[in-house]
């Protein structure tokens, strides 16, 4: 019995060190989204957007990336005239060159609160960081805080990050 104990602890250890050294690489490529896209904390809400409901696009000079979830919410970050990888500044320095949002909807009534950033004497509120950028997919990390469009609470969205396809890809 003593044997099998010995046994059963060698194993757990032996598993637990290959996994503990297994780990994601969080400082290049896309952070830590999965294909198709875009993965965050909004306050102390974790979300992931759906593949289908996940793209980015080109739009006036303007990349846009966002996703949506099955719950009604939904992150959007916009760079004006991003075409390369970089980290570029939320700042109302910036006014709307940079910019992210993070949106609730109650798909009960359709209610919905947004959260923007960056808003009026914000300062520095975060970062976008385009890590690849191809002529099919765009991947990255970004951070930002952003105001309640409706009153004065702020929300923090954290450890965020995309990997997802332009549209028609």
């Amino acid at each position: 019995m003593k044997t099998i104990k010995h046994i059963s602890l060698a194993l757990v250890l032996a598993v637990t060190t290959i996994l503990s050294s297994c780990s994601s690489d969080s400082s290049g490529g896309g952070g830590s989204a999965a294909a198709g896209t875009i993965k965050a904390k909004a306050g102390s809400t974790n979300f992931t957007s759906l593949t289908q409901a996940s793209y980015a696009s080109m739009q006036g000079g303007m990349l846009v990336i966002q996703g949506s979830d099955a719950t009604g919410k939904a992150i959007q970050l916009v760079i004006a005239g991003a075409t390369e990888a970089g980290t570029y500044t939320i700042s109302d320095d910036n006014a709307i060159s940079v910019v992210g949002s993070y949106t609730e909807v109650n798909l009960g009534t359709f209610d919905s609160t947004t959260w923007a950033a960056p808003y009026e004497n914000s300062g520095s509120v975060g970062t976008i960081t385009i890590s690849e950028i191809t002529a099919t997919a765009v991947k990255g990390t970004f951070n930002f805080t952003g105001k309640n469009q409706e009153g004065t609470d702020t929300k923090a969205v954290t450890n965020g990050s995309f990997n997802v396809n332009f549209q028609g890809n």
